[in-house]
């Protein structure tokens, strides 16, 4: 009977266990293995999942709230812990773990030369039975696309008919008709032609593509030499299919490429794991798994590459990977006993290598990017943002800017982002009070103090309370919005936004002083510079509106007779209001009916009265 083991017990049973290297297994109230994990020294390790939970993943916190007890096998050896951790999860495939597809996910195919009609097969393992098997290949769908264009390139039979019991007999199908097979069924089409169309396909399946084309070929100028163009045109079609299927460049398996490109990626949701196969310089294969985004990458792809090469019967002299992992010599070493072949797992830097590795890794971006939708993408970077600031995701962000030129027209934006998104119905903008002049700081503080304000009264518009406030600019317009907040009896994350020399947005600042990098988190780094520049434009265009208003307003505003009509076209005419004061009676009088242009002449030249007086 298993005991049910609180976090503290479990705590302390972790800090019990040796510095020694060895493999946990970690069991639900079911005694389910929901995780299985290796460690150099299994105390260390073993103990960080019960130690500051808060610091964890979503996932992680999941799986150590499901953790009922755990128990470890300490092993001689790092490298005998690796082999064992990749056996136990391969036997219990742990809900935790990242797994690749089972075996029935990379199929081969079968061919056996030996039976007087060979015919082709999808399986899903190897075995000791005589027969050529080709593969694994990537997926059954590319099985079964890759065996399809064999049969049509050499027109091998695509319907249910045994041979040679069915020779002969009844009518040849539809395939025949519509040039998809050459008619084994009918008589006259001997045992012979057969097997060597069949080993023409045997040969395309090692790769020997070339070698095929050239033999077809050279039976089609035969048959145009003997005058049979009938024959020559059908050679010529399955000359052309199969030069097509070879620049398709698809597996060449049974035996492995020269070298393998390994290629991660993940974004904010998404995470892909991609192997691109080649061999004598072509590109054979490409194999790749899509799954949430890991909280440690490099665990994540050292336990994808150990299931990936356990699972086959095959593996290259050279296997790339796109960064450093803990354990590639222990991998090294394992896949070398594995195989009896030398491995080399290199992490390369220039060269061929590193232009081969940079196809893996845009593969597996492009992989990730698209099975990531829209939605995910927006909730998979608050949770980012979250966890970076050491706060819950924040659901709505509400961000502040100033704008003023010279202390005048000063005006304060406030944007809202809920879920990710702009919520542009909840932008609100201030045309800040009472100010002498221009302070950014006392500018802040106002329009803090009236945006919470209104949320204390319940007013509507203001009603909701944000998730963390934005304010452009560095920790004393932290510290100032935070003073704001306490006055008003109100407690919400604040975080001021520093730019760099291009003015983006380059790190996150606390009242305090720490500052939090998001340059180096592209998801991150995006997605806060969106909600900086949102906010400059909103608060720039409410500046613009209201200077352009004041602009407006001149001294012709004051005469009578001058409506708006009349001002544009006074203006338009003089260019100025001082050309328009220097303006005399008649210049004013063939743009203006003449009352009007007195009142004008009158407004500009009054001062000039009251000194002659």
């Amino acid at each position: 009977m298993v005991t049910t083991m609180t976090i503290d017990e479990l705590k302390d049973k972790a800090s019990c266990l040796p510095l020694a290297p060895g493999v946990y297994v970690m069991r639900d109230k079911n005694d389910r293995v929901i995780y299985v994990g290796k460690a150099k020294k299994l105390k260390n390790r073993v103990s960080q999942y019960f130690q500051d939970t808060a610091s964890h993943t979503p996932k992680t916190r999941m799986m150590v709230s499901k953790i009922d007890h755990f128990e470890v096998i300490v092993a001689a050896s790092e490298f005998e812990a690796l082999i064992l951790e990749c056996s136990l999860i391969k036997r219990y495939m742990p809900k935790y773990n990242i797994l690749l597809k089972d075996d029935k996910g990379f199929p081969y195919l079968r061919l056996n030369m030996k039976e007087p009609y060979p015919v082709i097969t999808m399986v899903n393992r190897v075995e000791n039975d005589g027969a050529e098997y080709f593969g694994p290949f990537g997926s059954r769908s590319i099985t079964q696309s890759l065996l399809e264009a064999i049969r049509l390139a050499l027109k091998l039979p695509g319907c249910h008919k045994q041979f040679p019991r069915d020779v002969g007999k009844g009518r040849v199908c539809l395939n025949y008709h519509m040039n998809q097979c050459a008619g084994w069924c009918q008589e006259g089409m001997t045992v012979t032609q057969y097997r060597e169309t069949m080993e023409q396909a045997r040969q395309l399946l090692s790769g020997n593509y070339k070698q095929v084309a050239e033999e077809i070929r050279q039976d089609m100028l035969q048959a145009a030499e003997e005058m049979n163009f009938e024959l020559a045109a059908s050679l010529r079609d399955r000359f052309q299919a199969v030069n097509a299927l070879g620049q398709k460049q698809l597996v060449t398996a049974g035996k492995a490429g020269d070298l393998d490109a390994i290629g991660y990626y993940q974004n904010e949701v998404k995470a892909c794991f991609t192997v691109l196969c080649f061999g004598q310089g072509n590109l054979l294969d490409k194999a790749y798994e899509v799954f949430a985004s890991p909280e440690d990458k490099e665990a994540a792809l050292s336990s994808l590459v150990k299931q990936y090469y356990l699972t086959r019967e095959c593996v290259p002299s050279v296997v790339l990977l796109p960064f450093e992992i803990e354990d590639r010599e222990l991998l090294e070493q394992m896949l070398t006993e594995k195989f009896c072949r030398r491995v080399h797992i290199k992490v390369p830097q220039k060269g061929e290598n590193a232009r081969l590795l940079e196809l893996a890794m845009k593969n597996a971006r492009e992989e990730a990017e698209r099975f990531t939708n829209r939605e995910e993408r927006y909730t998979g970077t608050i949770q980012l943002l979250g966890k970076m600031l050491g706060i819950p995701a924040p659901e709505r962000i509400e961000s502040f800017d100033i704008s003023n030129i010279s202390g005048t027209d000063i005006v304060a934006s406030m944007v809202v982002f809920q879920d990710g998104k702009p919520r542009k119905k909840d932008y609100k903008r201030f045309k800040i009070r009472d100010l002498d002049g221009q302070d950014d700081y006392a500018s802040m503080h106002q329009v803090i103090s009236r945006r919470f304000a209104h949320y204390k009264n319940g007013d509507p518009g203001f009603e909701t309370a944000p998730s963390l406030l934005l304010i452009d600019g560095g920790v004393q317009h932290a510290r100032t919005a935070r003073l704001a907040l306490a006055e008003l009896g109100l407690d919400f994350p604040i975080f001021g936004m520093v730019k760099d020399d291009r003015h983006r947005t380059r790190a996150l600042v606390t009242e305090h002083g720490l500052e939090i990098r998001i340059d180096n988190q592209p998801a991150i780094f995006s997605f806060v510079g969106n909600i900086q520049e949102e906010t400059h434009r909103f608060a720039i265009t409410y500046h613009r509106q209201l200077r352009s208003k004041r602009l407006r307003y001149s001294k012709l505003d004051e005469i009578p007779g001058v409506g708006p009509k009349r001002k544009a076209q006074l203006l338009k005419m003089f260019k100025s209001l001082d050309a328009i004061g220097r303006a005399s009676m008649y210049e004013l009088e063939q743009l203006l009916p003449k009352p009007v242009a007195a009142e004008v002449y009158e407004f500009f030249h009054k001062e000039d009265h009251s000194q002659c007086e």
